[in-house]
């Protein structure tokens, strides 16, 4: 190997340009869709991602579309990164019939089952139980495949993220366990409801690899993650990945977050993935300025034709009410009688 791929963990520069393209993306729509929720033309709230970007870009390069993924409710990087397109993700913002869940689900309920992007659950912790079935159906058909559970910190204080982990290792399941620490569980920080702070020490209480990386590193997150997805397909059992990052944000769009200290703040802004990224393709002779300018461009030109994609397209009908829902149409009926 290269000392240049070894730097890019493997990496290509065809790759590398993906990532930062999807990290811009990520970063320039989650931007756009708090003010959109903040004025007040979203259909449901927002969650925004930044902090999360280089995490995404790694799933994104790492992860193959027969791979499955289960999210939360922030995930608007998780969709990009298995391969949603972002007019589907923001009409379902927008409450749209062409959205990708036709306008029903909202911020909450993101899925592309033909991308493998299988799920998104606004409960908390959730994402680890659905994944690991996802993980025994697919060893029960064989393996082959990795699915990947990405949660918050918050979420291995829930019940369910125990009985998954558990589980997953007793019987050896092809999930890969992707916690994105942002420091804070919604209004709470990490030290206040955690006795120990690196919840990797936790996870390796359950006999399976565990790992705690620098979540705005897009290079090391990428090398994490290989290494854990290559090892869920070949049938070796579950891995803890613990990215330690910031949440840049409030926990929603509109949400004040005056709570969080402004010096831990202006610190983790200093590392604000994208930027980050930037200089360090640019400074590691990958990417001149006019080549950087040109992805920059594309992102905010995909950005904004999904916004007005987005905006330009119907609600959903009437006449749909009935459908997709988890009840036949006769209950359904009944209950408008």
């Amino acid at each position: 190997m290269s000392a240049s791929t070894d730097l890019t963990a493997g990496l290509g520069s065809d790759e590398l340009a993906a990532m930062y393209h999807l990290m811009l993306v990520t970063t320039l729509a989650d931007q756009r869709s708090a003010k959109e929720a903040k004025a007040g033309r979203l259909a449901a709230a927002f969650y925004p991602v930044r902090g999360m970007e280089a995490v995404c870009a790694a799933l994104g390069a790492v992860l193959d579309k027969e791979d499955r993924m289960v999210s939360t409710y922030r995930n608007l990087g998780d969709a990009l990164a298995k391969g949603a397109s972002l007019r589907s993700i923001m009409a379902e913002l927008y409450g749209r019939a062409n959205g990708m869940s036709k306008g029903k689900g909202g911020p909450m309920h993101l899925q592309d089952q033909e991308v493998g992007f299988t799920a998104t659950t606004g409960i908390v912790g959730e994402s680890l139980p659905l994944a690991v079935g996802l993980a025994m159906a697919t060893q029960l058909d064989g393996g082959g495949r990795a699915t990947v559970a990405t949660f918050g910190d918050g979420a291995t204080s829930i019940g369910s993220y125990h009985e998954s982990m558990n589980f997953a290792s007793l019987w050896k399941l092809p999930v890969v366990f992707v916690c994105q620490n942002n420091q804070w569980g919604e209004h709470t920080a990490i030290a206040d409801y955690a006795p120990d702070t690196e919840l990797a020490k936790r996870a390796a209480s359950y006999a399976m690899p565990t790992e705690r990386v620098d979540g705005f590193d897009p290079i090391a997150s990428t090398r994490a993650l290989r290494v854990a997805v290559d090892r869920a397909r070949r049938g070796e059992g579950p891995s803890f990945i613990e990215f330690v990052h910031y949440r840049l944000t409030g926990h929603t769009g509109t949400a004040d977050f005056s709570y969080v200290p402004k010096d831990e703040l202006a610190a983790a802004m200093e590392r604000d993935p994208a930027p980050n990224f930037r200089e360090w393709l640019k400074d590691n002779g990958f990417f001149d300025d006019a080549a950087l300018t040109a992805i920059e461009k594309r992102a905010e030109e995909y950005v904004e034709d999904a916004f007005a994609f987005a905006e330009s397209s119907p609600f959903p009908d009437a006449d749909d009410l009935e459908t997709d829902v988890f009840a036949d149409d006769e209950f359904v009926r009944s209950l408008n009688r």
